[in-house]
């Protein structure tokens, strides 16, 4: 598919979303860069086209439409519950299949009742895939952000490492690396012995007082991002992450919880069970994925197509809670959406606003027609 052609399923496609009560809305190709370089995540930031405006404002080119939608509807004030759709076109560097492609979807904000909201996209997404390719086979991979966060800090680790832990989600690899460092003490160079006694006491303000002078002696004081105490907190955090460790048994559950894989109709289940194997506290996170489970049931997605996969994420840092993909049997991920409760607020809101959507890969779906036909 040519990147500056309209896929053939777009009028198709809007009539769905105006059937499911979408709104349709279109946002600037040109957006400011800051949003989606300090909330989207390592995988997205590097594949961003960069530019500047004539006043050295960070432009990119749009790539991709939450980050977008979420904005216009926090500069026009539009009230909530609201539901936005959107088809047209992203950028993105070193992409196989091109640098240009159109992406649709429904970015679904406000809803309270989360259970529904999450099931409703599933659905959505599921109703977009069976209009696009009426009988062709797909799977639904589905994780949690949520319930792998209550797991880790069920675990008792320090803030940090929880933080760091949650970074990784859906990444096996540095996953892997992160809980291999858990798992034994690391090598940390040593401070002097001044500054290491003062870290041994928590002399947080003794050792400010340390790098304030040798800041000013070097003259590095004026230029410094950081003031000494944040440098000295910093560093006091840094020797906390090197300290921790998991005892063998914390350990072992973690990676049992990353190894769960069940069909969605049994993760209720499989959950719960973890969680009383592992002497976990977990109620709350794992109510409301049994919530949604019912929701998505309810709504009339097929169960049978839909797999849990602890360990599953999406690489995007916004995801707090449900995340999901539909693929194609050659691998293809066609549709990929989640749950990012906190973006709303990182962008500007004056409320807390709940906020669940998918993005549709309409360049990878009229591939598939094509396989069809």
């Amino acid at each position: 598919m040519p990147a500056t052609s309209l896929p053939t399923i777009a009028s198709d496609l809007t009539a769905l979303f105006e059937k499911a009560g979408a709104l349709r809305v279109d946002t600037p190709v040109i957006q400011p860069a800051a949003p989606f370089l300090d909330i989207t995540g390592e995988d997205l930031r590097r594949r961003i086209f960069l530019t500047e405006s004539e006043t050295g404002e960070s432009l990119c080119l749009r790539p991709e439409f939450t980050i977008p939608v979420c904005l216009r509807h926090i500069e026009t004030a539009t009230g909530t519950p609201q539901r936005y759709a959107y088809l047209g076109q992203v950028f993105r560097q070193r992409r196989e299949g091109g640098n240009e492609f159109y992406q649709a979807g429904i970015e679904d904000l406000g809803d309270k009742d989360l259970a529904s909201a999450d099931a409703r996209a599933v659905y959505d997404a599921v109703s977009c895939i069976k209009l696009a390719l009426p009988g062709a086979p797909f799977t639904v991979m589905l994780g949690d952000q949520a319930v792998f966060e209550a797991v880790v800090k069920a675990l008792g680790l320090p803030d940090g490492w929880q933080k760091r832990l949650v970074q990784a989600f859906g990444n096996t690899a540095k996953l892997k690396r992160l809980l291999e460092e858990l798992a034994a003490p690391r090598h940390v160079s040593p401070l002097s012995s001044e500054i290491e006694a003062m870290l041994a006491e928590g002399d947080l303000d003794g050792i400010a007082a340390q790098i304030a002078e040798t800041m000013e002696a070097t003259g590095y004081l004026t230029n410094a991002s950081r003031t000494p105490k944040e440098i000295a907190a910093r560093l006091a955090e840094k020797r906390r992450l090197a300290n921790a460790t998991l005892d063998p048994k914390a350990l072992a559950a973690l990676e049992e919880f990353l190894a769960l894989e069940v069909p969605f109709a049994e993760a209720p289940a499989a959950l719960s069970g973890f969680a009383d194997a592992a002497g976990l506290k977990l109620e709350k996170a794992i109510s409301r994925f049994d919530a949604r489970a019912a929701a998505i049931a309810n709504a009339g997605v097929s169960l049978e197509r839909i797999t849990y996969r602890a360990a599953f994420g999406r690489p995007l840092d916004y995801y707090t809670g449900l995340v999901f993909e539909l693929i194609s049997p050659s691998g293809a991920v066609l549709v990929g959406g989640g749950r990012y409760d906190r973006m709303l607020t990182l962008l500007g809101a004056k409320d807390h606003i709940p906020a669940v959507g998918f993005s549709l890969w309409l360049d990878r779906i009229e591939a598939q027609q094509g396989a069809v036909l």
